[in-house]
């Protein structure tokens, strides 16, 4: 039959909240049928837009996955050596090993991941060592893929509606403290929300103190940490 399975995050970049990877498994109709039904990038799209096609998404789909990487998850992959490329590319696997699996290994499935690093080769390498079945796989990694492709769009909004969810617990938890913002490090709430609360919500777990952010902030804690901007 032949079946394509497209894969995408959201929330690799925010100081606040996790990382969402997203997977979902069409036939090649169903592939024509999400475009039809409007299905594009996320960042493309508005929130309410975003939630109904993520409900249509689901409903014709063959099967999707969705896995969450904590802020405390990424620091600690971080601080023992697992960069956030690495981190990505197991859970990429872990979404492909939960797919392909049972009746779909006797299917050729087309796997499309938007990759996010610069060097796809490398990344792709990488991402083959955590997948426990290739044999009936074809892996294609590219950048922008979730703007060409409507798998990896379907994916892609899956993802960032989970992110939004997610975010939406925080900022109820935390709401006696104020509005942190979309949790980007560009963020002026946000920005403004760790440096009010920063040093009283340190070990909630809701922030990713390696980044530079919050090192910059908070400059005697984490020295020894490796530093990433936000990406």
């Amino acid at each position: 039959m032949g079946l394509i399975l497209g894969i995408d995050d959201s929330g690799r970049g925010p100081l606040i909240g996790p990382m969402i990877l997203a997977g979902v498994l069409l036939t090649k109709e169903q592939d024509a049928r999400v475009k039809k039904e409007g299905v594009a990038d996320s960042k493309l799209l508005v929130h309410s837009t975003r939630v109904k096609l993520s409900g249509m998404i689901r409903e014709n789909c063959l099967k999707s996955h969705v896995v969450q990487s904590s802020a405390m998850e990424i620091d600690e992959s971080i601080n023992s050596g697992v960069n956030l490329n690495t981190l990505e590319a197991k859970k990429t696997a872990h979404i492909i090993n939960e797919i392909n699996q049972g009746k779909f290994t006797k299917e050729k499935i087309k796997v499309i991941v938007d990759c996010p690093s610069v060097n796809i080769l490398a990344w792709q390498t990488t991402l083959e060592k955590f997948i426990n079945h290739l044999e009936n796989l074809e892996i294609h990694c590219e950048h922008k893929a979730d703007f060409n492709h409507p798998s990896v769009s379907a994916a892609s909004i899956l993802a960032k509606v989970t992110r939004e969810e997610e975010v939406a617990k925080i900022k109820k938890e935390y709401s006696k403290y104020g509005d942190i913002g979309s949790g980007y490090p560009g963020d002026p709430k946000t920005k403004e929300f760790l440096k009010q609360h920063g040093r009283e919500l340190e070990n909630s777990g809701i922030f990713r103190k390696t980044w530079a952010t919050w090192k910059t902030m908070f400059p005697e804690k984490g020295n020894n940490q490796s530093t990433l901007k936000g990406f």
